[in-house]
């Protein structure tokens, strides 16, 4: 084809740029409420919501603020709903987290009873929110966290959720054979019908302050010694085959963003549902930046989460969750 600057090739792919609705029509990735899963926190104790300073516009909920912004994300068309629980008090071995009536096994229970049969409702599975030292296992007598003994209270945890309701855990404490431990301890209860979503892929990341803000967290020192080194990619396979094996009925990448490629490969990979956490601290990035006038906040957002659906993500974890699927 010719042109006045000369010969190139006909095709002139900026006619399907040309309208709003062209390029809508020939969109490749959308998104989709229903694949969208809102984090909420229940906190004890309290009177009414407490604001996350780090985290504009997401809250600690009370029981009662909790079930009104669960109806609210229920009726905009999200998809899941993934609770965290901050209790009160803290002991060494997390013992709120696998009390029947702790704080996030009633948030679960209150939660299922409002919006259960409308909207997927998930619970972390960890220690750290529970612990007075912060770490997502309980320590041994040289202050490491004791893998095979923090397996036990996580069997706990998943039997004591399970009861209250929840139809996914999110088993997000990266200790070796979690999965496993697990299913069989949901099994051992009858309770084949309670999925895994497992946290597969999950980097010791620099994003996650604010999120510690949000359940109030103790941690001393870090958890490099078992979440991933940012560095590696060949051991996310690894440990994506051994949840596979062990039963996990979905996986996550966390973080989203900064692992784009990660989560590109495990969706290549896999035959089971993937998810990716667009973690507080990515949110925290864009809150901020908008706030400061540099970037077009409405836009930003939705071009993260194209961006997280692109690479291959059928479920997106998002505390922009209530208001994207309005916009949707």
């Amino acid at each position: 084809m010719s042109s006045r600057y000369g010969e190139f090739p006909g095709a002139r792919p900026r006619r399907l740029r040309t309208s709003p609705a062209m390029r809508r029509l020939v969109a490749e990735n959308r998104l989709d409420p229903a694949e969208l899963i809102l984090p909420m926190f229940i906190r004890e104790g309290i009177g009414a919501p407490v604001e996350i300073s780090s985290m504009p516009g997401v809250v600690q909920h009370t029981r009662d603020t909790l079930r009104k912004a669960a109806v609210e994300a229920a009726e905009a068309g999200v998809g899941g709903l993934m609770l965290f629980g901050v209790p009160e008090s803290k002991d060494a071995v997390g013992s709120a987290g696998t009390d029947p009536d702790g704080i996030l096994q009633q948030g679960i229970r209150d939660v299922v009873a409002e919006v259960g049969d409308a909207v997927v409702v998930m619970s972390d599975l960890c220690l750290d929110e529970n612990t007075d030292h912060g770490h997502c296992g309980v320590l041994d007598d040289q202050g490491r966290v004791d893998n095979d003994a923090t397996l036990e209270r996580y069997a706990e945890m998943a039997r004591v959720q399970a009861d209250a309701g929840v139809h996914v855990v999110g088993p997000s404490g990266m200790m070796d054979g979690q999965v496993g431990v697990i299913r069989d301890a949901l099994d051992e209860i009858g309770r084949q019908d309670v999925a895994i979503l497992a946290y597969t892929v999950k980097y010791a990341s620099a994003f996650y302050g604010p999120f510690r803000e949000a359940v109030n967290s103790s941690l001393r020192g870090d958890r490099k010694t078992y979440q991933q080194d940012p560095a590696n990619f060949r051991e996310s396979m690894r440990e994506l085959a051994l949840d596979l094996a062990e039963g996990a009925d979905m996986v996550m990448v966390k973080p989203a963003l900064p692992y784009l490629d990660v989560l590109r490969k495990v969706a290549d990979t896999v035959d089971v549902p993937v998810a990716a956490y667009q973690i507080s601290g990515e949110y925290a990035m864009v809150e901020a930046a908008a706030e400061k006038g540099w970037i077009d906040r409405d836009r930003a957002i939705l071009e993260t989460l194209t961006s997280i659906r692109r690479a291959g993500a059928n479920m997106i974890l998002t505390y922009w969750a209530t208001e994207v699927a309005q916009r949707l």
